[in-house]
């Protein structure tokens, strides 16, 4: 028996793996991947079988952020040349979430850049989710950076499923790529949307420079804050921003990422998000057998894959995209 199967056994009968075992996941060699994806599989069919889900980003506010995260181009110090416009109106949200129903997504995100938000931008994603809500069986996952208790419980209360912010790498590291907040802020706001109720959605980016350690420390923390949506992110080096000149990771250190990430978070949505097409280039398919989430069409600020691509990508593994109201994960 491999030690991968041996793994995905325990994994299986309700064990948690070790931080050592998810080191050895990140350091597989190369010509044991496929036996790891095969395991990985094994975790991701017991709770999600063969259904792949959707979801879309709609940026409802970009650039102008104060923050200053080294891989962002909308953030103060980045000089990457993108659109720039403050929050759009209720009418431009709706039509972002009706070419998400139209795209197969279930979820269509409302992203908005900044640090926080404020009580009118509360208010207005707010109004937009109730006519989403009204008009299309879809999930509404909100992304505004951190917010206070009695915003949480607004956006709650209007009907938002989910939030996201990421945790995007360690508490170690959090330092060599942001200044203006710390890993702590992040935190708390993952707990802030927990005790309003919100499904807590909070993940990665893999390719900013970080170890090993790195990614599994923010892995497991993840797991220990009980988020529901983990977005695996691949950093996509935006010229104009402090980490324009990273190199690329090689398509199968990403999969080793991904997969790393289904180990230590077997039950959780595991989510190919941006960068994915850079990174994985020709080895996307692949990263479907662990993963069980895909963001459909463009980024906040770089485009996507043709969604018909995704589509298609989805058919030819023999998957289905996830219909709307099915209940997963499995119990």
């Amino acid at each position: 028996m491999s030690r991968w199967r041996e793994m995905a056994d325990h994994v299986l009968a309700g064990r948690k793996i070790s931080r050592e075992e998810a080191l050895s996941i990140l350091r597989c060699p190369d010509e044991e991947v496929l036996e790891l994806l095969s395991q990985g599989y094994r975790l991701r069919y017991r709770y999600y079988r063969n259904y792949v889900r959707f979801q879309h980003l709609v940026n409802i506010q970009s650039g102008y952020c104060p923050e200053d995260c080294g891989y962002c181009s909308q953030s103060r110090v980045s000089t990457a040349e993108i659109a720039r416009y403050p929050l759009v109106e209720v009418e431009a949200m709706v039509e972002g979430a009706r070419r998400a129903y139209e795209l197969g997504a279930t979820t269509v995100c409302l992203v908005a850049s900044g640090r926080s938000p404020n009580s009118r931008e509360i208010a207005r994603v707010c109004e937009a989710t109730a006519e989403i809500k009204s008009r299309w069986p879809l999930r509404v996952c909100a992304c505004l950076g951190l917010v206070r208790p009695a915003q949480a419980e607004a956006l709650k209360a209007a009907g938002v499923d989910r939030y996201n912010h990421n945790l995007n790498t360690s508490a170690a590291y959090t330092p060599a790529i942001v200044s203006t907040h710390r890993y702590d802020d992040r935190v708390a706001t993952v707990e802030v949307i927990k005790e309003a109720g919100l499904s807590p959605c909070s993940g990665l980016i893999a390719g900013m420079g970080e170890s090993d350690e790195d990614l599994v420390e923010v892995a497991f923390a993840l797991a220990a804050l009980g988020v529901e949506s983990i977005p695996v992110n691949f950093l996509h080096p935006v010229p104009g921003t402090p980490l324009a000149d990273r190199p690329l990771n090689p398509p199968l250190r990403d999969l080793k990422v991904v997969t790393m990430v289904r180990f230590v978070n077997p039950t959780r949505e595991i989510r190919l998000a941006g960068g994915r097409e850079l990174q994985l280039r020709s080895l996307q398919p692949l990263g479907l057998y662990v993963a069980n989430s895909l963001f459909v069409s463009d980024y906040l600020t770089t485009p996507g894959q043709a969604p018909e691509l995704d589509h298609q990508m989805v058919r030819d593994l023999g998957f289905e995209v996830e219909p709307p109201g099915l209940a997963l994960p499995l119990a």
